[in-house]
Order: structure tokens, then sequence, then C-alpha cells
């Protein structure tokens, strides 16, 4: 009785260790997974950076150079928001701001978009994103070069009945197969034009950026259209 006792002990403690041992094995290999994916995540995030504003366009080191901007519901973001900028003899030339697109077919879609002081989109990238790879994932630049049709578009190119892909009459294209994905980017890279125009000033502020003389703003009818764009199925 003694030996069945003493071997029932030697076993539960046999499995305690084992049990310690593969929960530490665990947590550690998820702890690796984790840092490594952020590792990529930051990487990518850093090269995206400098395929919108190259670094021959800036003289300040542009991955450094942040700065916070109001919190605004409408990007879907917790708090304020926290933009890149690139300067060139101290200027202020661009920003870059990191958007969600909350969505997406399969989930959020993680955006970069890039804007110069006058609204105008300089180029927008996606660093992450879930969609099917085939059909949703050409919104990647390596898959396609449909991210670049918004290059050098504004609130006002085109009008608030063009931000849409054009199944649903507006001036982006949509995939074969897939029309959710590339609308969700369509709307969020409006809405982060919006949220520009709205608080121009405030960023301007921000950046320390001289006023433009003669600077034409946008009308409050033209900025409420994009505001109030219906959402399409």
């Amino acid at each position: 009785m003694a030996a069945l006792a003493h071997s029932i002990r030697r076993s539960a403690i046999g499995l305690g260790l084992f049990a310690v041992i593969t929960g530490g094995t665990i947590a550690m290999t998820q702890a690796l997974t984790k840092d490594r994916i952020q590792t990529q995540a930051a990487r990518a995030e850093a090269k995206a950076l400098f395929e919108i504003i190259p670094e021959s366009a800036h003289d300040n080191n542009l991955l450094r150079d942040t700065v916070q901007l109001p919190a605004s519901d409408r990007l879907s973001t917790e708090g304020p928001l926290t933009v890149w900028v690139a300067r060139r003899d101290d200027r202020p030339i661009g920003l870059i701001m990191p958007i969600t697109a909350p969505d997406g077919y399969s989930g959020d879609i993680h955006l970069l978009v890039g804007v110069d002081l006058q609204g105008t989109v300089i180029g927008v990238r996606v660093t992450s994103h879930k969609e099917t790879p085939g059909l949703g994932d050409r919104i990647e630049r390596r898959k396609s070069d449909w991210i670049t049709s918004f290059d050098g578009r504004s609130l006002e190119q085109p009008l608030a009945s063009g931000w849409d892909v054009k199944k649903n009459g507006g001036e982006f294209d949509q995939f074969t197969g897939a029309t959710i994905t590339p609308r969700a980017v369509v709307n969020a890279v409006e809405k982060a034009l919006v949220y520009f125009e709205q608080h121009r000033t405030a960023i301007r502020e921000r950046l320390n950026a001289p006023p433009v003389p003669g600077q034409k703003a946008i009308t409050p009818d033209a900025l409420a259209g994009h505001s109030s764009s219906p959402e399409h199925s």
C-alpha cells in the first residue's frame, strides 16, 4: 500500500513538472511570436511610410517626427491620432495618418494615408489585413497598382458622389468577385480627408506650418456632402 502511494506521488509530481514546463514553453513561444509579429508589422509600416513620402522628398527623420492630433470617432481610432510629419528645410510638407477601415470583408484593414498641407492625397498603403487571398488582397501594392488610384485625389477631386466604387456610381474600380474590400478602403481614405479638412487649422498649428496665402477652403456644404455620404451594400 505504501509503495502504491509513493508511486502515485511520483506520478503526480511528474505530471505537475510536465505541466509547468509545457506551460512555460507555450508562454515563451507565444511571447516570442508576438514580438516577431510586432517587429514585422513595424518594418512593414516603416517601408510603407517611405513608399508614400520617399526619403528624397524630405530631410527630417520621418520615423521619429510625430505629433498628436485631435481624436475623432470618424477614424475608428481610440484617443488622439499620432501622425508622422515630413519636413523639408524645417517646413512641413505633408503628414501620414494611420487609418483603420473597420468594414473590410474579413475585418479591419489598416492603412497609412499621406496628405499634403492642401488636403491632397500623396499616397496610400495597406499595412495589414485579413482579406481573401487572390481577391481582396489586391489592395496590397505588391499585388496590384489599385491603391495608387488615390494619388492626387482630394475632397474636390472627386466630389462626394465619386468617393465609391464604380458599381455604386463612384470613380474607383472594384475587384472581380470582391467589392466590399475596395469600398471599405475608399470609405476610409475619404474619411481621412474629411478629418483633415475639419481639423485643418489645428493640424497646421501642431505641425508649426505657416498659413498659405489665398488658400481656397472647401465650403461647409461641400464638406457636409462627404460627411453624410450614404453607406452602400
